[in-house]
């Protein structure tokens, strides 16, 4: 116990560790038995808190900078161009819902789930929404640049009104937030998802995406491949693509209710299990989905600032500055189908999700059959205070 003191007193912050250190040494004078053990663990529970305290704020200044970067990166624009407009309008909702959503989910859910895939998630979802602003309005400058703009008014074709450009910005604003909100939802301790199928739709979902990115590198559109898969030697990787998108999250629900193991009444495990496909689901396609779409806007992005990535995408051909800009804007205008990838395949894993775990046999709980562990969520609750409480718990 005195080796375990001395280690946890290191977690704190160099100007507490004095206070650390003299609150461990104290133990001594409390009476030997539980009296000194309640007084240890009292100690032990205020060390962690200000260890936690230490690690929040460097995620809050972790946050502070990644989000200073994005509206450095985002906001700068022509004046009168209402892709400027939509992008910063996109900083700004993007940074207060990112900012919002651990308060207010902490709030109705409780805090984060235990074990390190929940943590991967949360990160990896502000990454991801991070980058997709900045992304997005690089690409959005190309689509409704002044030259663009008036290309289409002399061809006749209509120009898409404000009215529905700031639509859709708004229907696209909500399934970000609801991208984020649900990962949230999903890795916090009262919704009881078990780390099992964290890691399971985690797992599925990446693969998804990454054989997405090889369907649809620059788009969705029928030329999106060119670059490495012309004509039909797409075609396999897209045959994938399907049963990735539908087999995918039948087999992820099933694994997920397989593992799921409970300790509650039959009907009950039963119940849990269903909303364990579901969850399972839901990351099998939603996380492919984001995947794909970061990736291929951020190249689209990327493609348009470097030259040297253009000409790696299309290799050995003698690209003029007009075929250069033909392929720039061709591929941003195809972006957009990322957003009905966005909204579609979420859909796909919650039906498909639930319905497979539901085919999953139901083993009692404490069952042989049942694989060891189960993927059960731990830590339901927050862990009691020691008996007794000891003097230390009157110093929080």
């Amino acid at each position: 116990m005195s080796w375990l003191g001395r280690v946890a007193a290191r977690l704190v912050p160099a100007e507490r560790r004095d206070w650390a250190e003299a609150l461990w040494a104290e133990a001594g004078e409390m009476p030997p038995g539980l009296a000194r053990l309640a007084w240890r663990a009292g100690g032990m529970r205020l060390i962690a808190r200000e260890a936690l305290l230490v690690r929040r704020a460097g995620r809050s200044l972790a946050f502070a900078a990644a989000a200073a970067w994005v509206a450095w990166a985002a906001w700068p624009g022509p004046a009168g161009n209402i892709a400027t407009a939509v992008a910063r309008v996109d900083v700004v909702t993007v940074l207060l819902v990112l900012a919002g959503l651990p308060l207010l989910a902490r709030r109705l859910f409780g805090p984060p789930a235990a074990g390190p895939v929940a943590r991967v998630l949360r990160a990896g979802a502000y990454a991801a929404v991070l980058v997709l602003t900045v992304a997005k309005a690089s690409v959005e400058q190309v689509v409704n640049a002044p030259p663009v703009v008036a290309r289409q008014a002399a061809s006749g074709r209509g120009l898409q009104p404000p009215a529905f450009t700031w639509f859709a910005e708004t229907i696209f604003l909500l399934i970000v937030a609801g991208y984020v909100a649900a990962i949230f939802v999903m890795t916090a301790r009262r919704t009881r998802v078990a780390p099992a199928t964290l890691a399971i739709g985690t797992g599925a979902g990446i693969v998804l995406g990454v054989v997405m990115c090889a369907v649809s590198p620059l788009g969705l559109a029928k030329d999106a491949t060119e670059p490495w898969l012309a004509g039909s030697a797409i075609d396999p990787v897209v045959a994938l693509a399907w049963i990735l998108l539908l087999g995918g999250p039948l087999l992820a629900g099933r694994m997920a209710g397989r593992l799921y193991r409970g300790s509650d009444s039959l009907e009950e495990v039963d119940n849990a299990r269903v909303w364990q496909g579901v969850a399972a689901g839901f990351l099998a396609t939603g996380i492919g989905a984001l995947i794909v779409t970061v990736v291929g806007t951020g190249t689209i992005a990327l493609m348009i600032r470097s030259s040297w990535l253009l000409h790696w995408l299309y290799p050995g051909q003698h690209l003029s500055a007009a075929v250069a800009y033909n392929r720039e804007l061709t591929a941003s205008t195809n972006a957009g189908g990322y957003f009905l990838i966005l909204l579609a395949f979420p859909i796909i894993g919650l039906i498909l999700g639930a319905p497979a775990s539901a085919w999953t046999p139901i083993l009692p709980p404490g069952d042989p059959g049942s694989p060891p562990g189960g993927g059960g969520p731990p830590g339901l609750e927050p862990t009691p205070d020691p008996p007794g409480g000891g003097q230390a718990s009157l110093l929080a």
